[in-house]
């Protein structure tokens, strides 16, 4: 089954669900004149409007390429994803209010045999359908299934406060309702931040994963003449789909003929292992047919020791034709004056070979 229709399936398993506890509830709620029965209910129903947002989202990031729209709607999801964040965050004010409001004004609860079963059967159902859509979720890399996973725990626990609330009435006449009500309240706003954040931190672009970068890398260097992989870059436009570059060191020797083998080698195999599609293979050239070029290597390698601010320099050259030093820097995000750091080093390198012109490229620590 293609994720896509394991996706809608889930949710539209999620509506229904949701949709019969929201009947139970409410009319639990209503008769007992229980708050928290009845916020469990508004939250089901939030849930079924989450599951309808995640299928919207889903068809939305189905939608091919277009004209306005060249690298897919695949980023629809994360938008979805940031709205039922939102709903849940909505749901724990809501419920926040409601249980401060009886904690002011306080209601005696009438607890009834049949309404702790329907509670007790509601609990169990929550539990098995967010623990469903959680892992069905995590399967097919849908946060927006993860998220309407871990919102129907959440309820599982918000219903399981109201057993514990009718037990310490029924055996010490004391309503605790409204006080477990705004502490689970305070959970759930906990939970709809941390969904909020991770969604937005999602949609603004975030480091490449450690250890994908790290597979990358150590599969583009498979090829027997690439020296290095440097500089990944990786767009993403939707759950697992990824383009992205990369820089390749390799012998200034190699023909172009070679090199566009090689570049196109790299790029088959990774979109093959990895499903990211490399729309370029950057080269640097490598000295390695000239002693004084390669005694010039070491010696910025050992000169940049001395600057914890830079991480790592790559793509050294040195040309005696343009009588040209050339290397990229890569600088930690937490360095303060790189400007005097470059100069400085600069400076060093210079003092060192005076006859030629030194050009460092500063690089962002974007990927390990």
């Amino acid at each position: 089954m293609s994720r896509d229709k394991i996706i809608i399936r889930t949710s539209i398993v999620g509506i229904v669900a949701n949709l019969f506890l929201v009947l139970f509830k409410a009319a639990v709620g209503f008769f007992t004149h229980s708050i928290a029965i009845t916020l469990d209910a508004v939250n089901n129903l939030s849930d079924a409007l989450s599951s309808v947002i995640t299928i919207v989202g889903t068809h939305l990031a189905g939608k091919p390429a277009d004209r306005d729209h060249p690298y897919g709607h695949g980023r629809g999801e994360f938008i979805s994803s940031f709205v039922i964040s939102v709903i849940v965050l909505y749901a724990g004010a809501s419920s926040l209010i409601e249980s401060v409001k009886k904690i002011i004004h306080p209601d005696v609860p009438d607890y009834t045999s049949v309404s702790l079963i329907i509670v007790s059967v509601a609990v169990l159902v929550k539990i098995v359908l967010g623990l469903y859509v959680k892992k069905s979720g995590e399967s097919v890399n849908s946060a927006s299934l993860v998220d309407s996973g871990k919102d129907a725990l959440l309820d599982a626990i918000i219903s399981f406060t109201t057993l514990i609330s009718a037990a310490i009435f029924i055996i010490f006449g004391i309503s605790t309702e409204p006080y477990l009500g705004a502490i689970i309240s305070l959970v759930i706003i906990k939970s709809g931040y941390d969904m909020v954040s991770e969604a937005i931190s999602t949609i603004l672009g975030e480091r490449v994963d450690s250890e994908l970068a790290r597979e990358i890398k150590q599969c583009v260097c498979e090829t027997e003449e690439v020296l290095g992989a440097y500089d990944l870059v990786l767009h993403n436009y939707g759950p697992d789909r990824f383009m992205g570059s990369i820089h390749v060191e390799v012998d200034d020797t190699l023909t172009a003929a070679r090199i566009d083998v090689i570049t196109r080698d790299i790029s088959k195999r990774v979109y093959g292992r990895f499903g990211v599609l490399m729309v370029a293979v950057g080269i640097y050239s490598r000295n390695t047919s000239d002693a004084f070029a390669m005694e010039a290597q070491d010696f910025c390698s050992m000169t940049v020791m001395e600057y914890p601010e830079i991480l790592q320099i790559h793509g050294f050259y040195l040309n005696k034709e343009s009588h040209t030093i050339t290397f990229d820097a890569v600088m930690d995000f937490d360095a303060k004056d790189t400007d005097e750091v470059l100069s400085d080093l600069e400076q060093k390198i210079q003092n060192r070979y005076p006859e030629y012109s030194i050009h460092i490229a500063i690089d962002s620590d974007i990927s390990d």
